[in-house]
């Protein structure tokens, strides 16, 4: 059974609703959609990404730039997800974090949660955002998420999808935030492939098995002359390093991308936006670059799941997505909350604790709370447990946040 047909047929008593910012084509959106969740609102700027989410997910996504919206339009939700624009907190370049021009639209994000108060939320970024500006990026966005009332426990983790069932290496951040007044003990989930896990690591042969029989989105590119020669020279899993310095067809590059061919055996390469200047990703046993389903099939979307726009606009959305397979077993691991079925813990008392780890070993705490939860590891970093909450005395008892919609 694919990963993503695990959500199918969850039952609701009240469809949980979701705002989708900074959307793309949907790659975070679509597990929650599978899992039943209204998507009531989506924003995103790129035009053809925007079509993507609409045929695939939903209707309901303008195609505009964030700064523009009146927030107070926006409907309710109970969880709001996002990946705010990235391009500044890239290791790849020199990037200037919080500083650039793209690095603080994370603010917006900041204010529809103050304003939505969801009961979660789920921001989303490259690894370069837990180091830029000198670690003081993810501080500031941390203790910026915690400040809004009535009060977030947020749990960043470091997250490489290859260990959630993605045929990638893939490193993002996951900012996981939860209402304290829900009492809900949120627990990034453990990690259940690679070796010494439950399963083997999916690979790339694996994902790319009978991709030739799918039609959509499957054009092959047309390349020069040259760059054949060179990939033919190019073992699988390696890239330009692998030819000779007094080769005629050695490349002169900066960075690992450089003519990178997949391997077989093995999860594939992080997939990127960009294409130009030997960065396509190319095939561990053609000697010609992946086509876009290919490169979708290594990002976990479905067979089905059909991309609008140009060539090069759906390569850029799907370099761009976060893969839906590796969200799969968070989207489990947060359902309990919105479905009420479980049991509330004091939160508060848990929250003043956490404040007080610095950010090296809040990333521990949530490595050693999912190990916690695996079979297979301990950990030695913990916080005492959030005890639960003692029955409410109905004569005390406060009205629910009216941004609650159950």
């Amino acid at each position: 059974m694919p990963i993503l047909d695990i959500l199918n047929g969850i039952k609701w008593q009240n469809r949980p609703k979701l705002i989708s910012l900074f959307s793309g084509c949907g790659g975070m959106d679509l597990p929650f959609h599978r899992a039943g969740f209204q998507v009531v609102w989506a924003i995103d700027c790129n035009e053809a990404a925007c079509q993507t989410f609409r045929r695939n997910i939903s209707e309901n996504i303008a195609c505009d730039n964030i700064q523009e919206i009146e927030i107070t339009k926006v409907p309710q939700a109970d969880l709001i997800t996002g990946g705010f624009p990235c391009q500044d907190f890239s290791m790849i370049w020199k990037r200037p974090g919080l500083t650039g021009t793209r690095g603080n639209l994370y603010t917006y994000f900041l204010e529809f949660i103050r304003h939505h108060q969801p009961k979660a939320f789920i921001a989303e970024n490259v690894k370069g955002l837990l180091s830029a500006n000198k670690y003081k990026a993810i501080a500031k966005i941390i203790a910026d998420f915690e400040n809004i009332e009535p009060g977030y426990v947020v749990k960043p983790k470091l997250y490489n999808f290859a260990d959630y069932g993605v045929p990638q290496y893939r490193e993002r951040v996951l900012i996981v935030g939860v209402r304290m007044d829900t009492g809900f003990n949120f627990i990034h989930p453990s990690p259940e492939y690679g070796s010494d896990r439950l399963y083997p690591y999916l690979t790339a042969k694996q994902a790319l098995k009978d991709v030739e029989k799918v039609a959509d989105n499957n054009e092959h590119q047309r390349i020069h002359s040259r760059t054949v020669e060179i990939i033919k020279r190019i073992k699988p899993g390696g890239n330009y390093t692998d030819i000779p310095q007094d080769s005629e067809y050695y490349v002169k590059g900066m960075i690992s991308h450089v003519y990178r061919r997949l391997h077989p055996d093995q999860p594939s390469t992080t997939i990127i936006a960009g294409g130009g200047g030997g960065t396509w990703g190319y095939h561990y046993q053609e000697p010609r670059s992946l086509t876009n389903r290919e490169r979708a099939r290594l990002q976990t979307f479905p067979d089905d799941f059909v991309f609008e726009g140009s060539v090069t606009e759906v390569r850029r959305q799907i370099g761009n997505a976060v893969p839906p397979d590796g969200m799969v077993a968070l989207v489990k691991a947060l359902i309990p909350l919105f479905n009420n079925s479980y049991q509330p813990v004091d939160l508060y008392q848990f929250n003043q604790e956490l404040q007080k780890l610095s950010l090296s070993d809040r990333l521990k705490l949530a490595n050693s709370e999912s190990a916690i939860n695996s079979p297979n590891s301990l950990s030695s970093l913990t916080l005492s447990p959030p005890q639960p909450q003692p029955p409410p005395n109905p004569q005390n008892q406060e009205k629910e946040p009216l941004s609650s919609l159950d």
